[in-house]
């Protein structure tokens, strides 16, 4: 789903999205590394860069990158979201610079996804960032007028699904997927990007698409394997469920960032012991989890950086916890949510010019090497305050603390590691477990403590 801002008379986008995987959805992304940095807005020079000098290194299996379609004109970031045409002529770079994007990611054992806009096109007309003309319902060379659905209102009543799937999102040109020439056409732009080295796709605003046209689509593709993770936002009672959509891949959960947000903000961390399917969600096989998104982060649904502590340990826990498949958010700094990246997505380095590279904070990029470390390994050795204290282990991999209270913490933890030396990554001290798996340790206020097998000196 998007979210519209109305703008000086003109329709505003907000679209949301997701990524899905082969049809027996192991739902995770293949692969023993499942964390992926969603590097909202940077352009293709930087994201390269970033792979090789951070992602690659803290062993992150995926970057996203956002829709690299010719789009319409404008500063804010949502013109990301109105594609005018299939050719890579955005703001973030051509054909040449995404190219090189995902060489050098590879290089750097980084694995591409690419946020895909093919439920709709744009609101309006002009010349788009390649220097297309178009009108909202012609496309030349591209799409016609009778390649678009026929309800041209806004899709207004989610228990309606024809309205859903048929209707226009916040007033955007919605494609007919059911038609062979359209869904011919969209899985042509896919398999382009596939001909480039593109390993997965995230569909934006999957909920307004058949499923099984995206099923027809995805059928067309030349990697038909190709990670495949989708925007089907859950709403109680709606007429389309997330669940529609688990045959085709991975669907984004939002209600695991709604909820801990309201956690980690009002109630007691003691209460996420059976996190994930015993809180009624997905399935963690087919689940694309986040602490927040673009459009999250924007709305107030979520937990953003503007959250602090709440928010740093919120992926900390995410990236520990044995649910779903992580998305790491990371973006810039903004006062008004429509604003576009710093120097037109150029990020010449972490934490300067706005850019908060949440992906590369100490307290998160340490975590990525934990889950890599702890894949496969179940839950252990649970310990709660009934308040806002937690511990658990990953089996005999891994054991991580997190204090959310206002005061210290200072106790005995019982693990499954081995005896031994291990580096608390959170802070780069020494943790000595002995020949019980017991260790004593002290947590500050609102800090974590993480120790793996294989990372034994700092």
């Amino acid at each position: 789903m998007a979210i519209s801002r109305p703008l000086s008379g003109a329709l505003a986008l907000a679209a949301a999205a997701a990524v899905m995987a082969p049809t027996t959805a192991s739902a995770t992304p293949p692969g023993t590394k499942d964390v992926t940095a969603v590097l909202f807005e940077w352009n293709f020079a930087s994201v390269a860069k970033e792979c090789t000098n951070t992602l690659g290194p803290a062993g992150y299996g995926y970057v996203q990158v956002s829709p690299p379609a010719e789009h319409i004109q404008g500063s804010q970031w949502w013109t990301s979201y109105q594609p005018v045409s299939y050719r890579i002529a955005g703001r973030l770079g051509d054909r040449t610079a995404f190219r090189s994007m995902v060489d050098t990611c590879h290089a750097a054992g980084v694995k591409v996804v690419v946020d895909t806009v093919v439920n709709h096109m744009s609101a309006g007309s002009g010349t788009g960032t390649g220097g297309s003309s178009y009108t909202k319902y012609d496309y030349p060379g591209l799409y016609s007028s009778y390649d678009f659905d026929d309800c041209t209102s806004q899709v207004s009543n989610y228990s309606d699904r024809w309205n859903v799937q048929h209707c226009e999102l916040v007033g955007l040109a919605d494609l007919d997927t059911g038609e062979e020439y359209v869904r011919k056409t969209i899985a042509g732009y896919m398999n382009d990007l596939l001909g480039l080295g593109v390993d997965g796709f995230r569909i934006d605003a999957a909920k307004h698409i058949d499923t099984a046209d995206l099923a027809n689509i995805k059928s067309r593709l030349t990697n038909p394997g190709a990670y495949w993770k989708q925007e089907v936002i859950y709403g109680s009672g709606e007429a389309v469920q997330p669940t529609e959509y688990t045959g085709n891949g991975d669907v984004q959960e939002f209600r695991y960032a709604y909820d801990l947000k309201r956690v980690f903000n009002n109630e007691n961390l003691a209460y996420l012991k059976n996190y994930g399917e015993g809180w009624g969600y997905l399935s963690s096989s087919v689940a694309g989890v986040f602490v927040d998104n673009h459009d999250t982060e924007r709305n107030g649904s979520t937990l953003n950086y503007k959250d602090g502590a709440n928010y740093t340990l919120a992926n900390v826990f995410m990236l520990a916890f044995p649910y779903g498949a992580p998305d790491i958010n990371s973006g810039y700094e903004w006062s008004n949510a429509d604003a576009g990246p710093p120097n037109g997505g150029a990020v010449n380095a972490c934490w300067q010019d706005g850019w908060k590279c949440q992906h590369a904070w100490p307290e998160i990029k340490s975590m990525v090497g934990f889950r890599n470390a702890t894949r496969g390994q179940g839950l252990s050795n649970w310990w709660d305050n009934g308040n806002d204290a937690i511990a658990f282990g990953r089996g005999s991999k891994g054991f991580v603390a997190i204090n959310h209270e206002t005061s210290a913490l200072s106790r005995t933890f019982s693990t499954s590691l081995a005896a031994g030396t291990y580096c608390n990554v959170q802070n780069n001290t020494s943790i000595t477990v002995n020949g019980s798996g017991q260790f004593t340790a002290t947590l500050g206020a609102n800090t974590a403590l993480a120790i793996y097998a294989g990372k034994s000196s700092c």
